[in-house]
């Protein structure tokens, strides 16, 4: 693979590349969009983006676009989680004390979002890249994440980057399904 570049946006500048983000949704996810699931339309999709990126909630929103010969050919994005935050509703935590594990207060836990990469890009590490570069340019203590149990390549892939099943939940979004959540340490 040729060397990705890495362009790192806020939510604003993030959504002037909406048309981008949905390209790129669209390369990496053709079997999800196929399978006729609503939650995983691109129409529905871009409304969570949309929802991500509201810049009256979007604080701290990161996006980080891979190139490859000059061409988008990944994205990755996430958020710090503020205090009170809903992305723990609905968890089932696997052990411990559900109250201490939520407490959250602005720099303790960032939510990565999305990994993605075109179909014709996979299998050559660029995931792993994208990940990397998001991931390690962060402050917070830890990262969590939201994976379905059945996505086993990609799952596979979490755990072989150090990240670890801590639970499980339903987000409130429409249609959406049941996830694992996984966290990781950041080092």
């Amino acid at each position: 693979m040729t060397t990705p570049s890495f362009e790192h946006y806020s939510a604003i500048r993030a959504r002037e590349l909406r048309a981008v983000v949905e390209d790129i949704y669209c390369r990496s996810y053709t079997e999800a969009i196929a399978s006729g699931d609503p939650f995983d339309s691109p129409t529905e999709f871009m409304n969570r983006f949309d929802a991500y990126t509201d810049p009256r909630r979007s604080s701290g929103f990161e996006l980080v676009l891979a190139r490859v010969d000059g061409e988008p050919a990944g994205q990755t994005w996430g958020w710090p989680l503020p205090a009170n935050a809903r992305w723990w509703e609905q968890l089932t935590l696997d052990e411990g004390d559900i109250r201490e594990f939520t407490l959250e207060d602005g720099s303790r836990t960032f939510a990565l979002s999305e990994i993605m990469v075109c179909a014709e890009h996979t299998g050559q590490g660029l995931a792993r890249a994208l990940h990397d570069e998001l991931i390690n340019s962060r402050p917070e203590q830890r990262a969590t994440l939201l994976v379905e149990p059945d996505n086993d390549r990609a799952y596979a892939a979490y755990l072989k980057w150090g990240w670890q099943r801590v639970g499980s939940l339903r987000p409130q979004w429409e249609n959406a399904p049941k996830f694992d959540v996984l966290i990781y340490i950041n080092r």
